[in-house]
Order: structure tokens, then C-alpha cells, then sequence
């Protein structure tokens, strides 16, 4: 089993460091296990993206939908805030640098943004525990002034989706997430 561990900034996030194994040839790391983590469903769709330096992707989240994320290229620097009403680490934001050298993979539960800074080119690869539902794609702002989050970039690319997206104080009830809720 690799070394997991349980985030104490923000409930329910797991970075898990699985051990890499290689020689001249190269090398081999297994960057998933559904045993790694007990309290998640099954993860049953893969996705890939490709962005290049400068980009800002988010910050997202899905009242139903889990995310197992893992850079396999380049370094990204990933911000969580926690918008779970009633969750013990609620409206607490975490900032992590995933790259392509260092073997780590980040679990984010659902209720909990999630978005990603391309700091050099990258290649991300993560799982969901839920097919595409456009009714389950919702954000928050990346430059809430609440959330307080450094990017690590001076003039981001940022999608007009993703410049749309309102302030935390700004989501309407009925898409806030709440702690201990999943379906």
C-alpha cells in the first residue's frame, strides 16, 4: 500500500504517493487502486487534459461526482476550496503542486472546488466516479477575492465558462453543496 494522506485543511481530500519502479528503460508506477480509497465509489470514466503554461482551468465542482486527478507531464499548482455547508473544514482553500516527476495523486470529493494553474505545459489524467452531467458542472470564481488564492501566474488564460462563474457568496442555494450528502 502507498504511503496516503488524509488532508486535515480539507475533509475528504487523499494524496497518495505510489511508488515508481524503473531502470534504463524507464519506468512504471501504478497510479490508481480502487482499494487505496475505501469511503469513494468506483471511479468509471477517464479523462485527459492538455493545457499549456499560462492556463487557469476552474475552479469547479459536482454535487455528485468525485475526481481522482494525477499530472503525468509538466507541474500544475491545484486549488481546493471546500463549499460543503455544515463540513468541518468549510470554506477552507488548499493550494498543491502536482508534477510530472513527483508520483502523486489527489482524491477530491464532491462538494469541494477544484481547478488547476498550468504552470509549464501539462498533461493531466484523472478518473470520475460519474459520467458527464451538465447539470453537475458548476463553479465559483477563480479570483474571489474570499478565497484568497495565490496561481502562481501574473496573466492567466482563463476559458469564458470559467469567467462566468460566480463569487462563493453568489451560489444560489439550491447548488450549494452540503457535507455528508451523495447521490
Amino acid at each position: 500500500m502507498p504511503p496516503i494522506y488524509h488532508e486535515t485543511t480539507i475533509a475528504d481530500v487523499a494524496l497518495i504517493e505510489p511508488p515508481a519502479h524503473g531502470d534504463d528503460r524507464g519506468r512504471f508506477v501504478e497510479t490508481y487502486r480502487r482499494e487505496w480509497l475505501p469511503k469513494g465509489r468506483e471511479m468509471i470514466q477517464g479523462n485527459r487534459s492538455e493545457k499549456v503554461a499560462g492556463s487557469l482551468v476552474g475552479l469547479h465542482y459536482h454535487l455528485h461526482q468525485a475526481d481522482y486527478w494525477y499530472v503525468l507531464r509538466g507541474t500544475a499548482r491545484v486549488v481546493l476550496a471546500d463549499l460543503r455547508v455544515g463540513s468541518p473544514t468549510e470554506n477552507a482553500t488548499m493550494v498543491v503542486d502536482l508534477d510530472g516527476e513527483n508520483e502523486r495523486g489527489l482524491f477530491i470529493p464532491p462538494g469541494v472546488a477544484h481547478g488547476f494553474a498550468a504552470l509549464t505545459d501539462i498533461l493531466l489524467w484523472y478518473l470520475v466516479d460519474g459520467y458527464y452531467n451538465p447539470n453537475d458542472e458548476l463553479g465559483v470564481a477563480f479570483d474571489d477575492p474570499a478565497l484568497g488564492v495565490d496561481w502562481g501566474l501574473e496573466d492567466p488564460v482563463v476559458s469564458e465558462r470559467d469567467r462566468q462563474n460566480p463569487i462563493v457568496t453568489g451560489i444560489p442555494e439550491a447548488l450549494r453543496p452540503t457535507w455528508g450528502l451523495r447521490t
